[in-house]
């Protein structure tokens, strides 16, 4: 799959892994810059979140489940301990992040302008991509249904296989750096989501009795609206929906898990087989148009960049010292 391992060398500088640069503290850094970034958004679109509301409340319980995980087996004194503590800090940090990324996308969506479902639609056309036809045929077809919600829900279980493997075999650097690359991904598809707010396929261009709904179903036609005029004081995180359209989300993941499934034989062939059936059932299931799933792509390619940055950028301040100093990067301690 050349593709991939383009995205792999991209990732990794074209060359050899180097010692771990992004720490866990470095991702709770940016996962607080997050909260008080959404927290200030919340603030001016007049939005809230329900702190009694059951699922608010779901979570509480759930990052106070996984905080106990993880300081109770802090030491790491035996393989299960060490373990267990490393997912709950991986699982803790995953879902932080996106359900920080799904709050964002409510203040964002609330100032918002307009719809760019006509750009999106003529770029498909040029694309040579008819989303009605692809639609018509998982409407035709009730196991071909059942198959496309399935392959669509992956993006909840992939996740956990990566992560979970990259515990048990003790792969700290390349779960930091794959929760890392989630973050630039999020943050980049929602401040893309602020100029490019869209309805979807579905509901721009289907007219007429509904013979199949997708999983995303038809929030956004009527909750951006309800959105941008206030309408929507309170977010119960239990009944969080999709907005972001373009780019796709879905797709961005889908790339990422791919990109670091490859370097694990062991998981390989399952996560890239799930996650290339996810990417194909998320122009129904999503209601994404192609070149949602496209600039989707361009986003992981992006997130993945800035990882090898991030791991590049130590290796090479040393050597930007030492050329200030006239020294050769032979004579550095």
């Amino acid at each position: 799959m050349p593709a991939v391992n383009w995205l792999i060398a991209r990732s990794h500088g074209g060359r050899a892994p180097a010692p771990a640069t992004i720490t866990g503290r470095a991702i709770v850094a940016l996962l607080a810059i997050s909260v008080a970034a959404v927290a200030l958004l919340l603030f001016a679109a007049g939005l809230a979140i329900d702190p009694l509301a059951p699922g608010t409340l779901r979570f509480a319980l759930a990052f106070a489940l996984l905080g106990v995980v993880r300081w109770t087996c802090r030491s790491g004194a035996s393989p299960m301990m060490r373990i267990a503590r490393d997912m709950a800090h991986y699982f803790g940090l995953f879902t932080a992040i996106a359900l920080t990324g799904a709050v964002a996308s409510y203040p964002i969506a609330a100032g918002s302008h307009g719809f760019v479902d006509p750009l999106l639609q003529r770029s498909d056309l040029a694309l040579h991509f008819n989303w009605l036809d692809w639609y018509r045929a998982v409407a035709a077809h009730p196991m071909l249904q059942a198959a496309s919600r399935t392959a669509y829900a992956m993006i909840y279980v992939s996740p956990a296989i990566l992560l979970g493997y990259l515990a048990i075999t003790d792969q700290r650097r390349e779960a930091h750096e794959f929760i890392a690359a989630v973050w630039f991904a999020a943050a980049i598809t929602l401040a893309a989501f602020r100029f490019m707010p869209a309805i979807g396929p579905f509901a721009y261009l289907w007219h007429g009795p509904i013979p199949y709904l997708p999983v995303s179903d038809l929030w956004q036609p009527h909750l951006i609206p309800r959105l941008r005029d206030h309408d929507v004081p309170l977010i119960d995180l239990g009944h969080l929906v999709g907005l972001v359209s373009a780019p796709s989300f879905h797709a961005a993941s889908g790339v990422l898990l791919i990109a670091f499934a490859w370097r694990q034989p062991r998981i390989r062939g399952l996560l890239v087989a799930i996650n290339l059936a996810m990417l194909l059932a998320t122009p129904v299931e999503g209601t994404h148009y192609l070149t949602d799933m496209i600039l989707g792509v361009l986003v992981a390619v992006a997130a993945l960049s800035l990882v090898a940055g991030l791991r590049a950028w130590p290796a090479r301040a040393p050597i930007a010292s030492s050329r200030g100093n006239g020294l050769r990067p032979a004579q550095l301690p």
